[in-house]
């Protein structure tokens, strides 16, 4: 885990740091995109194990974000972990179809969240 990189790609600030935090108790590092657009510029510069994506986001949504995640061949294989306060079978199933490796309802269950965290990173 130490070697993980997590972008963070929340406009919240209480979002951004209850994940931060998760994170951090993992010992994993992370960086904070308030937007899809700020998320982009931050792949461009970095490499990261995954991003954890806010489906609501101002101006570009996160949907569309995964989609141009899964569009370029640098960032097409990062786990892409989606989050939401809107949650239902037919939104998971929209998350996923868009390229989406996972989809955490909001708020997030702390436990659950590290536990499926660490076996999707592979530990």
């Amino acid at each position: 885990m130490k070697n993980w990189k997590i972008l963070v790609v929340e406009d919240e600030y209480d979002g951004q740091q209850v994940v931060s935090k998760l994170l951090k108790y993992m010992g994993i590092q992370s960086d904070i995109a308030a937007t899809a657009e700020d998320a982009i510029e931050f792949l461009t510069q970095n490499r990261y194990t995954a991003a954890i994506i806010d489906l609501e986001l101002p101006g570009m949504d996160g949907v569309q974000l995964i989609r141009q995640i899964r569009s370029d061949a640098a960032t097409r294989e990062m786990l892409c972990i989606m989050m939401t306060a809107y949650h239902s079978s037919q939104m998971k199933k929209l998350l996923l179809d868009a390229g989406a490796d996972a989809y955490f309802p909001k708020p997030i269950d702390d436990t659950t969240f590290i536990r499926e965290l660490e076996r999707m990173l592979g530990s």
